[in-house]
């Protein structure tokens, strides 16, 4: 499977690179914990960006290899399912894959989630 880099073809606005920077300075704490096992290739030699822009959007997580969107969800994501279902629902549609994860998952069962995100990204998937 050839290396995918970047998003090709959207236009990234001077403001959205602006947020995508503020978003990775201010992680949250089950965001800085998942980030410690992804970044610098770590997790089974994949690729992982953090708040990349995806098409108007920022996954918390995205692999480019794989397109896999890795997305954790605090207690906002309560208050905003409309809004994420019709977010995933679009990204689907351009042939994206999400996974999500509550934080509780990231802070109480960490190699859980880490070997559900390799299975995500074995070959043939």
């Amino acid at each position: 499977m050839p290396v995918k880099n970047i998003v090709r073809g959207q236009k990234v606005s001077y403001e959205m690179r602006e947020r995508a920077k503020k978003l990775r300075r201010e992680m949250t704490p089950a965001e800085k914990i998942l980030w410690k096992e992804l970044r610098a290739n770590k997790l089974n030699g994949l690729h992982f960006r953090r708040q990349q822009v995806v098409h108007g959007y920022f996954p918390d997580f995205y692999c480019h290899q794989h397109e896999l969107i890795v997305e954790l969800d605090g207690g906002i994501h309560e208050l905003q399912k409309e809004y994420d279902s019709e977010r995933e629902a679009y990204l689907i549609s351009l042939g994206f894959r999400i996974i999500r994860f509550k934080n509780e998952e990231i802070t109480h069962n960490l190699k859980s989630v880490l070997q559900k995100i390799v299975d995500e990204c074995k070959p043939g998937d």
